[in-house]
């Protein structure tokens, strides 16, 4: 569905994609040191790193393949409205950040596609959740765009935090069970 105030949703989330080049570009000038302050699994005394990691990059490369996602189910996703897109974005952020740092293989988990793959779910499962044929085709034409980074939840490729996918996912569903509740509550779904 579209939002309703849409160059406000456009303004918002291409601002925090433009954030994100921000930092990788401060992350450039400092020779990468930013790409240590990743989530450190199970490291008490990096636990706030859960914070920072989404914001972070392994170079440019890395950034520019979580952009145009980013941007795309980031605008989707504002579809119940600025508030309701900060409190889905932060359940996705922090069930990828926790679920990572608990499950996490060793290393630095960094980059913002726990949330590419929190907003895709998200915006899949939306629409059976709240019941909601809009929402329903808006999954369908989402799965066809998407659906086949899906994969990317499982292990497979190295240096790939399939951990981050899968619980930035799992938030996604959350997200979207939350949000269908409190429509029910508010009497809307």
């Amino acid at each position: 569905m579209i939002p309703p105030r849409p160059l406000l949703s456009a303004v918002v989330v291409a601002g925090f994609v433009g954030l994100l080049f921000v930092v990788e570009a401060v992350d450039t000038v400092l020779f990468g040191a930013l790409d240590d302050d990743g989530i450190i699994p199970r490291d008490f005394t990096e636990w706030d790193n859960i914070i920072w990691a989404p914001m972070l990059h392994g170079g440019w490369e890395h950034l520019t393949s979580n952009a145009v996602p980013l941007l795309v189910l980031g605008f989707l996703a504002t579809s119940g409205g600025i508030k309701q897109f900060a409190q889905v974005t932060v359940v996705v952020w922090l069930t990828a950040g926790l679920g990572t740092w608990i499950v996490g293989a060793n290393g630095s988990h960094i980059g913002a596609s726990g949330l590419v793959f929190g907003f895709l779910v998200f915006l899949l499962v939306r629409g059976v959740f709240v019941r909601s044929p809009g929402q329903i085709l808006v999954a369908v034409v989402v799965f066809a765009l998407y659906g086949a980074v899906l994969w990317g939840v499982l292990p497979g490729q190295p240096g790939i935090s399939w951990e981050g996918h899968l619980f930035g996912a799992l938030g996604g569903v959350l997200a979207a069970w939350g949000v269908a509740r409190d429509a029910r509550r508010a009497g809307v779904a």
